[in-house]
């Protein structure tokens, strides 16, 4: 798959906000500061498409981006940020559960864990819901530019053992920096959306 057209659609804390028509929907989750926005932009092409933060918990709100008129990229806000108040953080989570539970459009969740570290207690907590709604799609361990080739064999291991991967669960490491791991990921996503 090419992206070659990409545009923010909607913005909305609600579902009367969510964009109307029958695209299939592909959304995106993780931590605060898993590195969504980058990933998002280099995905698309688009350098300014997702406001990438430097504090992050900047996005609040579920962010719809219409991909090649043909489907919708959907950004939900990050998890598990410590310096968000506790109402913040748990408006957040009904606007998401909101989402995950009635949108007949949305196809599968791509959850982002950083590479870096074993997957939080809240990313476990996220994979176990997605599994039982049967969302989850691939992994993407993000930021592995920044360990050695042999580290990230351990922590691709690390993050299928901590998540309780199956075999045939997919875990793509991507860089945004240096821009691998790419084509593995939009195969993934045509797969989904051809599924």
């Amino acid at each position: 798959m090419i992206i070659k057209k990409a545009d923010i659609e909607a913005v909305a804390v609600k579902p009367s906000q969510y964009p109307k028509g029958g695209l299939k929907e592909i959304a995106f989750a993780g931590r605060s500061n898993v590195g969504k926005s980058s990933l998002l932009n280099t995905l698309t092409g688009r350098r300014n498409l997702a406001r990438v933060s430097g504090s992050p918990g900047k996005t609040r709100t579920i962010n719809f981006y219409r991909i090649n008129d043909a489907f919708r990229i959907v950004d939900l806000p990050g998890y598990g940020y410590a310096k968000v108040s506790k109402s913040v953080s748990d408006s957040w989570g009904e606007m998401m559960e909101t989402y995950l539970e009635g949108r007949e459009e949305l196809v599968s969740v791509i959850q982002l864990v950083d590479i870096r570290h074993e997957p939080s207690k809240q990313d476990v907590a996220m994979y176990g819901y997605l599994r039982h709604y049967g969302l989850n799609g691939p992994v993407v361990a993000t930021k592995a530019d920044k360990i050695s080739r042999n580290q990230t064999a351990r922590q691709l291991k690390t993050i299928r053992q901590t998540l309780g991967l199956g075999q045939d669960d997919v875990v793509i490491p991507v860089s945004s920096l240096k821009k691998t791991g790419y084509e593995e990921l939009l195969d993934a996503m045509e797969s989904i959306l051809e599924g």
